[in-house]
């Protein structure tokens, strides 16, 4: 009677054993006939290398991938606690730690190949560097987002270009020159750029200050044009708080965070505070939005964004810095199918993801700003199905 009974326990435990693993395959199925599949991503914890010299960064507030995959980031070097940057003292309290230059630029690998940055002769360097972009020729741009002493006004009202050894090109616009939105001349807070390789033309997220995209020539700096949400004239008039319940805001407020122009021509500006991406045509014209995470108050959810890298650019890849994840969302469609990442200090965690640019491989960059303070690279491991809207920290799977 034992040995029936041991042996009736066991055949219920393998067919409740089985019947379960029948509902994972059965879910995994529905999901693969469906053909919801996605880019998946893991974590590389080891990249990238340890910066010398004692280095730190602070405040990391710009990302960008050049045609080499070398990685560029901008941080601020005046934005740490006083225990970070003890060996800056005079005199020094400790034998660490000093802010690395502002502008980083990494290999393949995660080693420091190339660094500079800071104020110089001939340009205002930014108080607050923000945002940075290697363009189709290789030049850097740099923007920046320093309020100045009242904090009503903001104090860098330009953007920089570079060559990759640091070397300056030209300014476009200069500190507390200003405006407003409709002023050609100035900008007032820019966030980020990128320049069209089809016709040269530099499209600036004009951002902090102002409320509108700008365009100008990326040779000359000759201003072009510009527009506000929905395609209409900027306006500064002071919106108020986001209300998520309130009719759509018809215009930008700040900042207006990113201004990405994929391979199809249609211009994916980040809204950040209204929680939302608008898509416009090269000259202004409006077509479509998106709301992310509709109810996100304090800094929103529309951070940046970067494109995947297959030749239709059907991914779009949104880092949303309050919400700490990467969301996944088809190009087309502006529907979200997954995404990745938590709060906390782990790789994989976010604190304040504030950039993201993808490299030729697929792999994705983050830069974290507040005190984040660190970049961060995201392996491509191909497509996979969608089994979960929001698959957490993506750690390394365990080697078989």
């Amino acid at each position: 009677m034992k040995r029936n009974f041991y042996w009736a326990a066991g055949f219920l435990a393998l067919l409740v054993g089985l019947t379960a693993g029948s509902v994972v395959l059965e879910k995994k199925a529905r999901v693969a006939a469906a053909g919801i599949e996605a880019p998946r991503f893991e974590v590389d914890p080891l990249w990238p290398k340890p910066l010398p010299n004692h280095w730190i960064q602070g405040m990391s507030v710009g990302v960008s991938v050049d045609a080499q995959d070398h990685i560029w980031i901008v941080h601020r070097t005046n934005t740490y606690e006083p225990m970070e940057i003890y060996a800056t003292a005079k005199p020094p309290a400790a034998e660490c730690c000093v802010p690395a230059p502002p502008v980083l630029e990494f290999d393949e690998e995660g080693n420091l190949i190339g660094h500079w940055g800071g104020p110089g002769e001939g340009y205002d360097w930014p108080d607050s560097n923000h945002g940075i972009t290697v363009d189709y020729k290789g030049n850097v741009w740099i923007g920046g987002n320093s309020r100045g002493k009242d904090r009503a006004l903001y104090h860098d009202n330009q953007i920089l270009k570079f060559t990759q050894d640091g070397k300056f090109l030209m300014q476009i616009g200069h500190p507390n020159k200003s405006e407003g939105s409709n002023d050609p001349n100035n900008l007032k807070g820019p966030a980020k750029m990128f320049v069209d390789k089809a016709t040269d033309e530099l499209y600036v997220a004009d951002g902090y200050g102002n409320h509108r995209v700008v365009v100008y020539d990326a040779e000359t700096g000759k201003y072009k044009r510009h527009w506000g949400a929905y395609g209409h004239k900027p306006d500064d008039t002071d919106l108020g708080p986001y209300n998520p319940d309130a009719p759509p805001a018809q215009q930008f407020r700040n900042p207006v965070h990113c201004a990405e122009l994929a391979n199809d021509g249609l211009l994916y500006v980040c809204d950040r505070p209204n929680d939302r991406i608008q898509v416009f045509k090269k000259d202004g014209t409006f077509v479509k939005e998106s709301f992310i995470a509709k109810r996100t108050l304090g800094d929103g959810s529309a951070w940046d964004i970067a494109f995947s890298k297959d030749s239709q650019q059907k991914y779009i890849f949104l880092a949303d810095g309050s919400n700490e994840k990467i969301y996944v969302l088809l190009r087309d469609t502006l529907e979200i199918l997954t995404s990745f990442g938590d709060g906390g200090r782990q790789p994989g965690q976010f604190y304040a993801v504030h950039s993201i640019a993808t490299d030729s491989k697929g792999n994705i960059f983050t830069t974290e700003t507040y005190r984040g303070q660190r970049v961060q690279k995201f392996v491509y491991k191909g497509m996979a199905p969608v089994t979960k809207k929001d698959q957490g920290v993506v750690w390394p799977a365990a080697s078989k």
